[in-house]
């Protein structure tokens, strides 16, 4: 019976190991995740700003007269 749980314990610890490895790993990923993250959003934040500036220029464009000048 000695043997059995022993074997049971060896293997109980394995799992946990496993488990902690893959924890750690999760951690990791959750890291670099926060990182993207932040960068996206800096992105997004240049990009609605070019699209403001577009805008802008889109409505001038569309205002002015045959001439070249504003109408």
């Amino acid at each position: 019976m000695d043997d059995a749980h022993e074997d049971r314990f060896r293997q109980h610890e394995a799992i946990m190991a496993g488990l902690a490895r893959m924890l750690e790993a999760q951690h990791d990923f959750n890291r670099q995740q926060l990182v993207l993250n932040q960068q996206q959003r800096e992105i997004n934040a240049d990009v609605r700003t070019t699209l403001a500036r577009i805008e802008t220029l889109l409505t001038r464009m569309l205002h002015t007269g045959e001439n070249g000048q504003e109408a």
